[in-house]
């Protein structure tokens, strides 16, 4: 005898209102279904696997510590310059990679929401999860170079998951804006490589925050990512701390961005499944 399932109905908000973020708690085991199957897809049918999460960061570093390194001389706050890239390109690609399978999450997750009911936030929350695993690998690329350099870290390493778990932040929020916008206009997914691309250059990956003019540099925090990078490197290098004032602001914009995304989300849920 089939027993009587609860009947959801999906409405759009009439109001500009937050979600009900606590129904995700109810769903946590298809979150771990999701953010496991999009790590095995990742490398299915590769050659080399889940060592494409080694190559990716550790190639670019050789790239940039021979082009800005080398060749352009940039400084590096008196660290080794492949470590001082390393410490930055681990948290960004993090960054990066969650923010584009992120935004992309309701197009690619379209079919199974048109056949069952889950919190339409899982898509996004699941995609920007998955890439932590890589983000784990690759530290222990960072790790072996610090010890070939000689380069130790202090107490303030056990403040480096803080950092990580803002930049996860930081990129759920934009996804959150960016994923419901792309389920209606794609023009988001063919700008995505841009946006990243124009990001990193205003992030300190390649280059020391101190090379930014005093004047600009207000502007230059209200990217998140800024914060996070500061806040990596000191974490594990001991260079210069992140300003608390910097770190204060990044964190209030990705505040910001994050509820203003919810709502925005919550409010525009109910057409996501048509527009795909």
């Amino acid at each position: 005898m089939q027993k009587n399932l609860p009947l959801i109905t999906i409405t759009s908000q009439e109001k500009w209102t937050l979600p009900d973020i606590r129904e995700l708690w109810n769903f946590r085991e298809l979150l771990w279904i999701l953010v496991t199957r999009d790590i095995k897809i990742r490398y299915k049918q590769t050659a080399i696997g889940i060592l494409w999460a080694l190559l990716q960061p550790l190639l670019t570093m050789v790239v940039f510590s021979v082009i800005f390194g080398k060749l352009g001389s940039l400084p590096s706050d008196n660290v080794p310059y492949p470590v001082f890239v390393m410490t930055a390109l681990l948290p960004w690609q993090l960054f990066a990679k969650a923010l584009t399978q992120g935004s992309a999450s309701m197009v690619t997750m379209g079919g199974m929401m048109g056949k069952i009911y889950f919190p339409r936030l899982i898509a996004p929350l699941s995609a920007v999860l998955s890439g932590t695993v890589d983000f784990v690998i690759a530290l222990t690329i960072l790790i072996s170079m610090m010890v070939w350099y000689g380069v130790w870290p202090g107490w303030e390493i056990l403040l480096a998951p803080l950092f990580v778990l803002l930049g996860l932040a930081s990129a759920m929020a934009v996804a959150l804006w960016l994923s419901a916008i792309n389920a209606k206009y794609r023009d988001v997914q063919q700008a995505m490589p841009f946006l990243t691309q124009i990001w990193m250059f205003i992030t300190p990956v390649i280059y020391p925050t101190s090379m930014i003019p005093h004047g600009w540099k207000w502007l230059f925090v209200l990217n998140p990512m800024v914060s996070v990078i500061d806040g990596f490197r000191w974490s594990l290098l001991g260079v210069r701390p992140p300003d608390m004032a910097s770190l204060a602001l990044s964190s209030l914009s990705v505040l910001v961005l994050a509820v203003s995304g919810l709502i925005y989300f919550a409010r525009f849920e109910k057409n996501f499944v048509d527009s795909l």
